[in-house]
This record gives structure tokens, C-alpha cells and sequence, in this order.
């Protein structure tokens, strides 16, 4: 059906809208005088018979031999240019873009000087313009009637995120030091993303790097060594944690009674190792003789070792000590009582530790 059209105006009521061809579909029927108006922000491109033949800017511009002079060449006199013709009108936005996002699908292969092969993911955002509206229309938006960001942002992200590859491989060596790199990595790839947009007629206004990350494992593999970078000395760590332990050890072993000594020892040298026992032995060996040899007061009966004051298990070997023994009886005591199970009698404070 044909449409005639006096006033040729277009509004965006979504703010997503790059171009609106009016009409959406076909052509209308103007007569030489009709209004085309023009809002800010806004580009009009005036088309005949599949020709681009001017572009209006923001205002109201009225349709004749003044505005649109090629007009003259492809009207017939004879009609004294009153005839109705058949045009469209792409509205173009010239507004910018903003909040434009951009990451990638699958992760990308980098190989990092200090990890080996990692996989990473890039997320960010841009903003860009209509520059130049002829040669938009004529390059991406072609006879479609409607326009809007959506159709363009697969494209766009897919052109960033091959740009964004090389220039990762070129420019740096190992994601411990992306944070520092932000900034001029986005400054990069700006300068290498402006001709690719350019060729469209836009402009890259922004762009922006606001993540580039190693997937979740990676993390915690950095995350480990971080912590044991903050450890420092390993060994002596290791020293330091099993004597507390042992500690903990022999504590819930006072409280629970004689009974449950053998199978903490058992449990404890199990735990352990020999590794640590020896350890544990050199530094108490050597603090024996810093004081004169006052510390140790018994000998382990299973491997022979020094045993020191307080001592619950050996630790050299981590055979348990049985406790004190009985100054009436000479029985052993076990461990923290305070009278002798087998006949009764208190125990005397300072009673020595007995071997197993």
C-alpha cells in the first residue's frame, strides 16, 4: 500500500536504536516541500531509487531544489517538480554507546613465563559513535528497516577479543604481572581496535580492561604458593607445628586418663613421622647441653635417647612414657596421677619419668 508523507520524523524510545529506516519497509511518497525534521543526536539519510543523496543534520529542513539539489537531475521538468517521488529516510544516532560490553566465550591459551600453558578469560567495556552515517548505512545496516546495538555487539566483541590475543602474546610475559597493565594494555588495543571500527564509519570512543583472570584452579594453585612464600622456612615451620601438636597431644591425653596413652603414642608416631621426632630430638639435645645437661632427666628404655623434663612421649622414637613409679610399690604410675593405683600411696612432686 503506498504511503504519502508530509513530515518525516523519527523518535527512539529505547535509546539502543543505531538506525530506523522510514518507512521500515519500502518506500513513501513525498511531495517537494514536505518537513524532515531532525532531532540532536540524530543524522538523517536521505535515499531515491537506492541512492544516498544527502545527509541532514539536527533541525527542521524542508524538501526542495535548495536542500537536496541533486533532486534536479532526476526529476522531470515537466511535473514543475510538484509530482509526488518516492524516497526513504534512515535516521542515524549520533549519540554514544556507552556501558558496551565485551569478554571472552572460551578461555584463551597463553603461555606464561613463570606457570607454563595457562587458560585465561578477559572481561570488559567500550563506547563508541556513528562518525561517519553514509557510510554506516551503506556498510552494516544495508536495507535492514531497524538497527540497535544488540546486532552489533557478537561482532564487535569477537573483533575485540582477537585483537586482545595478539596483543597478549606481544606484550606480555606472565599474568603475575597483569594488575600493574591494565591501562596500557586497553591504550593498545585501542590504537589497534580504532582502524577496525573506522572502516564502518565509527568511532571507539572507550575502551577498557577491567579483568584478565586464569580460571578458578590456577587461582588456588597462586594462592598456595603465596602462602608458602609467606611460611618462609619450611622446615623450621614444620618443626614448630609438630611441637605443638605434640602438645595438644599430650594435654587431651592428661585429661582423658592413663588409659588412652598407648594408642595416642601409637597414633602420634604414626602421624609424625621420624623425620620430625629427629628434628625435635637435635633441638632439645642442643638445649640439653646449652644448660649443662640439666634438661634431660631419663632415658627412653626403647631407643636409649635422653628424655626431657615433662616428657610424655619420647622424641626421638615417640614410644610413651609410662610416668613416675611408685616410691612404696615401684610400680609405674601413669602419667599425672596423683597416688599410686596399685597400693595407694600419694605421689611426691618431682617424681621422675620412668621408660616404657
Amino acid at each position: 500500500m503506498s504511503q504519502f508523507l508530509e513530515v518525516l520524523e523519527h523518535y527512539d524510545p529505547s535509546g539502543a536504536e543505531i538506525a530506523f529506516r522510514l518507512p521500515p519497509e519500502g518506500s513513501a511518497e513525498i511531495k517537494f516541500g514536505a518537513q524532515l525534521v531532525v532531532h540532536e543526536a540524530q543524522e538523517a539519510v536521505f535515499y531515491r531509487d537506492g541512492r544516498a543523496l544527502d545527509v541532514f543534520g539536527p533541525g527542521r529542513h524542508t524538501l526542495t531544489t535548495q536542500n537536496v539539489p541533486v533532486l534536479t537531475k532526476v526529476l522531470a521538468l515537466p511535473f514543475g517538480f510538484t509530482s509526488p517521488f518516492r524516497v526513504q529516510v534512515v535516521f542515524v544516532s549520533k549519540r554514544t554507546f556507552l556501558d558496551q560490553k565485551w569478554g571472552t566465550r572460551e578461555p584463551v591459551v597463553f603461555r606464561d613465563r613463570e606457570l607454563g600453558v595457562v587458560r585465561l578469560r578477559a572481561f570488559g567495556m567500550y563506547a563508541y559513535r556513528i562518525r561517519d552515517s553514509r557510510t554506516f548505512v551503506n556498510t552494516v545496516v544495508g536495507s535492514l528497516g531497524q538497527f540497535d546495538t544488540e546486532r552489533l555487539a557478537e561482532f564487535y566483541r569477537d573483533m575485540i577479543v582477537a585483537r586482545l590475543n595478539d596483543l597478549l602474546g606481544e606484550s606480555l610475559t606472565s599474568i603475575l604481572d597483569l594488575p600493574a597493565h591494565y591501562d596500557a594494555l586497553a591504550q593498545l588495543a585501542k590504537a589497534r581496535l580504532v582502524e577496525d571500527f573506522g572502516k564502518y564509519g565509527v568511532d571507539l570512543s572507550d575502551f577498557y580492561i577491567n579483568s584478565i583472570t586464569p580460571p578458578d584452579e590456577v587461582l588456588a594453585r597462586l594462592d598456595e604458593r603465596a602462602s608458602m612464600g609467606a611460611v618462609g622456612d619450611l622446615g623450621a615451620y614444620t618443626r614448630f607445628k609438630a611441637a605443638v601438636a605434640m602438645g595438644d597431644a599430650a594435654r587431651a591425653n592428661g585429661q582423658a586418663g592413663g588409659g588412652a596413652t598407648a594408642g595416642l603414642g601409637v597414633g602420634l608416631g604414626a602421624g609424625f613421622g621420624v623425620q620430625m621426632a629427629g628434628a625435635l630430638t637435635e633441638a632439645m639435645r642442643g638445649g640439653a647441653a646449652g644448660s649443662g645437661g640439666a634438661a634431660a632427666v631419663g632415658t627412653c628404655a626403647r631407643c636409649g635417647n635422653p628424655v626431657p623434663l615433662g616428657a610424655r612421649f619420647c622424641p626421638t622414637c615417640g614410644a610413651p612414657l609410662v610416668g613416675a613409679v611408685c616410691p612404696r610399690c615401684q610400680k609405674p604410675v601413669p602419667l599425672g596421677a596423683r597416688f599410686c593405683p596399685s597400693c595407694g600411696a600419694p605421689m611426691t612432686p618431682g617424681a621422675g619419668p620412668a621408660t616404657g
